[in-house]
């Protein structure tokens, strides 16, 4: 039976348990009772508890003499040479924050207190379990990282585009990302989940139920960066000029809306374009269609706090928009894209802490572990204390400090004094007025290692997340289940899973132990908490109920042949125009075609080289000619194949209908199939463009 518990079961060992043992070596080790070994720091200190970081109070923030986290959070920051642990695929563009209004009544933040102030800005997207040549579409969390260049100094808004994580306590982290990673004996698979390590974490991990529902949901597979949503995943706080508090979280909303993929989609687009986001992102700015985010707050008191339904301080929850409507702030804009890809986006550094005054920090556990160790990440993979010293990592604000020499210092205190106090009237001084104070939290309670009580529902908001979703998107969720789990060898990890899923929602636990060949269903994992069913669906959790409902910022991809009619193509071109959309032309060789007013046609892609899953929706013009000789290439059969069990918009001339039954398609089975004849039907079909899918579709359809 799977318990919520975070310990160890059991009795704990104590010394006099212990027993010592040579290795092979002539080493000494120490067993507890029972012939387990005994966990231990690598000076040999035997470890108490390895799953809770030291607090002050259940509570309270993360205590610094706490050595075991320090050292195991040391080691997983030094481990990658020389690539980021986590996140090493990022891709990154420069830009601005704009001011909405004075945001002084909450924060003393010099960035929220006048209308229209631009701050310069630099955002940095990303995979967290692949390595740098892994591939764009991976199911996985993207990280979301903003650095504002705000008048008191960096501020970095480090999340990602999920709102809550795996862990509620950073001790953790090298654990959860050691078992997804490649498997240390085989060192495979390379930047995917579908595996037993991280399976066997996970079953073994109840306070990862939620986030797992986030990663198997099309969430972990955006259609774009311009499409997906950003979050700063914990509870921060907003302290203004009186000192008084009021709590926050962060939110991105895309201007152009979310969009993602489906999974047979994605390992296409991987096959086709590795560098599929990277790339509409470069050719987004290059082509002045610069995406853009809003900035929207969440802000609550601490009456709020003490009576939500959940521990604000629990980065494994988050606070349904229903119950507090996010309020818009301000807007980012991407505008830029970087001189050179190492000197700007690999060398950036993020960090937690790095805020500004009237911006502090709350008590979650992940956070003040976040906080603790990013500068020790900067360190290894940057290689000096000077990273600051990098252009992309300085303040564009005057600053002074006395820290001097150390690898490559690009600059040193000048004059005699590099201390203070001095009595040289040298040097910078600090300011208690205006320099960052910490709120005055009142903080009571013994130090120990303890999970609060009120962390431990792991299932309740899961289940409102999976419950809030379309039944398209529950079916892409157990579907995404059933793949990963059926790559996973143990028989118990797959059960132990499945155990889990029956306390989110039964039909779900059902549907993918009958998927994974499970005859005899697993009594659902013990809970510390019983599991609510009265929390109400929250819509804004759906992608497919917050469509932008327009084609904006999307491709349609149109396949041509000798003869296609060059002013229908013309007439497609204009009406995507209008909306904000593109067109790119593929033929059946590079370079064109030849229209059938003997006019050039130029190409963008050849039919082997462009299949359907890298556009929106795709259209086929041609000629009766063209239509028959395309019947035969197995590529553009699959074009049409593709973007009809994807669900996708599909345009056609009447020349094409070979092509298409070939491909088995029916040109009158759905509304998401239209003829092209008119200017009229062109309109028709860019209108309905807005709706991005045709989900109806799907049921019968057998991927």
């Amino acid at each position: 039976m799977t318990k919520s518990s975070n310990r160890s079961s059991g009795k704990p060992a104590t010394i006099h348990d212990q027993k010592l043992q040579r290795g092979e070596g002539g080493e000494l080790h120490q067993f507890a009772e029972g012939g387990t070994p005994i966990l231990t720091t690598a000076q040999g200190g035997p470890v108490s508890d390895d799953q809770n970081s030291l607090k002050f109070g259940a509570r309270g923030p993360t205590v610094l003499e706490d050595f075991h986290f320090r050292e195991k959070i040391f080691h997983f920051d030094h481990e990658r040479i020389p690539e980021r642990v986590v996140h090493a695929r990022g891709y990154g563009a420069h830009g601005y924050f704009e001011t909405y209004k004075s945001l002084a009544k909450y924060t003393r933040a010099d960035i929220f207190q006048r209308a229209g102030e631009k701050t310069p800005a630099f955002v940095r997207f990303s995979t967290v379990a692949g390595s740098k040549g892994s591939v764009d579409l991976a199911r996985d969390v993207r990280g979301f990282a903003v650095k504002l260049y705000t008048q008191e100094g960096n501020w970095d808004i480090v999340g990602n585009n999920i709102p809550v994580f795996f862990i509620q306590d950073a001790i953790k982290f090298p654990d959860i990302i050691h078992s997804v990673k490649p498997e240390p004996d085989r060192g495979f698979p390379q930047a995917q989940s579908a595996h037993d390590n991280f399976w066997d974490f996970i079953s073994l991990t109840p306070e990862s139920m939620h986030m797992i529902m986030w990663v198997m949901s099309d969430r972990a597979l955006p259609r774009s960066f311009r499409f997906m949503e950003g979050f700063g995943v914990h509870t921060f706080r907003m302290v203004n000029a009186k000192e008084e508090s009021t709590f926050v979280k962060f939110h991105w909303k895309p201007k152009l809306g979310l969009q993602s993929v489906i999974w047979d989609e994605a390992v296409k687009i991987n096959g086709a374009d590795p560098d599929f986001h990277r790339r509409d992102l470069w050719d987004a700015i290059q082509s002045g269609n610069f995406p853009e985010w809003e900035l929207q707050l969440q802000l609550f008191d601490q009456d709020f706090a003490d009576t939500f339904d959940f521990d604000i301080l629990d980065p494994t929850k988050l606070i349904p928009e229903e119950l507090l409507p996010p309020i818009p702030v301000g807007r980012l804009v991407l505008d830029r894209m970087p001189e050179n890809f190492f000197a700007e986006t690999e060398q950036v550094a993020f960090m937690t802490q790095n805020v500004p005054p009237g911006i502090d920090f709350s008590n979650d556990p992940l956070l003040q572990g976040r906080n603790f160790s990013y500068l020790d990440t900067q360190l290894k993979r940057l290689g000096s204390t000077n990273f600051t010293h990098l252009p992309i990592n300085a303040p564009k604000c005057p600053f002074h400090h006395f820290q001097q020499d150390g690898h490559m210092a690009m600059r040193n205190p000048v004059g005699r004094a590099n201390y203070q106090p001095n009595s040289w009237g040298e040097g910078p001084r600090e300011s208690p007025q205006k320099g960052f104070r910490s709120f005055a939290d009142v903080e009571q309670g013994p130090k120990q290692r303890i999970r609060a009580e009120s962390f431990a529902d792991h299932y309740s908001q899961a289940r409102q997340f999976f419950k809030s979703q379309t039944i398209t998107e529950q079916g892409h969720i157990a579907n995404a289940l059933t793949f990963e789990l059926s790559k996973v060898e143990n028989p118990a990890i797959r059960e132990r899973m499945v155990a889990h899923l029956l306390n989110v929602d039964d039909s779900l636990g059902a549907t993918v132990a009958e998927q994974l060949g499970i005859k005899d269903l697993p009594p659902s994992a013990e809970t510390t908490i019983e599991v609510r069913d009265d929390l109400p669906p929250s819509p804004a959790l759906s992608i497919l109920q917050n469509g932008p409902k327009r084609f904006e910022g999307r491709k349609v991809g149109v396949l041509v042949s000798d003869g296609a009619d060059a002013r229908l193509l013309s007439s497609l071109a204009s009406a995507l125009a209008k909306e904000g959309a593109t067109m790119e032309v593929i033929a059946p060789r590079v370079g064109g075609v030849e229209a059938a007013a003997g006019n050039w046609i130029d190409a963008k892609h050849m039919i082997g080289g462009a299949p359907s899953v890298l556009f929106d929706a795709v259209a086929v013009v041609v000629s009766e000619e063209g239509g028959q000789q395309l019947s035969n290439v197995p590529a553009a059969r699959q074009f049409v194949a593709d973007a009809f069990t994807h669900c996708k918009f599909i345009a056609y001339v009447d020349a094409a209908v070979p092509l298409m039954e070939k491909a088995g398609v029916s040109v009158d089975l759905d509304e998401g199939v239209h003829l092209l004849g008119s200017g009229g039907n062109v309109a028709t079909f860019v209108q309905a463009l807005g709706a991005l899918r045709v989900w109806a579709r799907e049921p019968s359809i057998s991927l």
